[in-house]
């Protein structure tokens, strides 16, 4: 049996394929196998694939007829899959050469009840913007308390309060079987469908985490805020008895995704809609920096309609960070 069955979904990405190709063939383990679903691509995805597939016979090309969309094309290349484990990569991301090694290297000595490892990822932040963000993050990073990121029951309060996001679509190494056991992605979710799949596989198993940044992400489009907001709610009322049980014992869950929904209201110039959310959110001095980015695209798009709600934020942050220095005198 193969040792690691590699799904890849694509659609309409022929300039970045090559570099998810090139990046799983450089794998420090030869004993896997590529398969890229195609789905309904009408660029040159076809050329590429063919090009891959003539060197290299481990690229297995998977052929949707019409586009159908990334959980079905996932889900495809898991009813191909012919590994013992199963792992994916979004065709604009890319991988480091041992990803794979190390965390196979992860789950060896752990007993059977371990069926999975996922990684970090690193995000390419360039230009000035970039770095204001990296800064940002680094200067706030220790205002929350670090959360668990492997095993099982408590793992699962992290995900669904957003603690902890293991980007299946890219990082997730997971034994076959239990991803089909699991039901595979939910095709009915427009977002949340990688920590939703997660929870589904620790229903069945633990999983394992590598502190190591071992997949390199391209930032991508976010889909409407309406259509996130939707998500969301399907996502929560579908482990309504898990929220409630991590609610109890002290997760900001529900909260937290009012603040994911603020922001995205926020950057697309709604501000209504965004103090709807934020009225019911859990906001920290580290979110702060990202609701005022947040603010700055939406009034990039909508200038008018957010003017006055920037002018709140900016005071939000002063007090924020204000909060935030006493906290680190105090702990001097």
């Amino acid at each position: 049996m193969t040792r690691v069955s590699v799904v890849i979904p694509t659609y309409n990405r022929a300039p970045t394929l090559p570099r998810a190709l090139e990046s799983t063939l450089a794998q420090t383990i030869d004993d896997l196998e590529i398969l890229v679903v195609d789905d309904g691509s009408t660029d040159d995805t076809a050329s590429v694939l063919a090009t891959y597939q003539d060197v290299d016979s481990r690229v297995r090309p998977v052929v949707h007829a019409t586009n159908q969309g990334a959980n079905v094309a996932r889900n495809t290349g898991i009813e191909h899959a012919r590994g013992e484990y199963i792992a994916f990569l979004d065709s604009d991301d890319e991988w480091h050469p041992e990803k794979l090694e190390r965390q196979l290297a992860a789950l060896e000595d752990r007993p059977d009840e371990w069926v999975g490892v996922y990684c970090d990822a690193g995000f390419e932040l360039s230009g000035a913007s970039g770095r204001v963000q990296r800064v940002a993050a680094s200067a706030l990073s220790n205002a929350d308390t670090e959360p668990t990121r492997e095993g099982g029951e408590k793992l699962i309060g992290e995900i669904l309060a957003d603690n902890v996001q293991p980007g299946a679509g890219s990082t997730l190494l997971v034994e076959t079987a239990i991803a089909r056991e699991a039901g595979g992605f939910d095709e009915t979710l427009d977002r949340f469908q990688d920590p939703e799949f997660c929870l589904r596989v620790l229903e069945h198993g633990k999983l394992a985490y590598v502190d190591e940044e071992l997949v390199r992400r391209e930032p991508t489009g976010h889909p409407p805020a309406a259509v996130i907001e939707q998500a969301s709610e399907q996502y929560l009322s579908a482990y309504e008895a898990a929220v409630d049980r991590f609610e109890a014992k002290g997760y900001d869950i529900r909260a937290t995704h009012h603040l994911i929904l603020a922001k995205r209201f926020l950057a697309e110039g709604r501000p209504l809609k965004a103090t709807w959310h934020l009225r019911a959110a859990s906001v920290s001095a580290r979110h702060v920096p990202g609701l005022c980015w947040c603010a700055g695209a939406g009034i990039r798009r909508r200038p008018a309609a957010m003017l006055v709600p920037f002018v709140v934020l900016l005071v939000v942050t002063v007090v924020g960070m204000g909060a935030l220095s006493s906290r680190l005198r105090a702990t001097v």
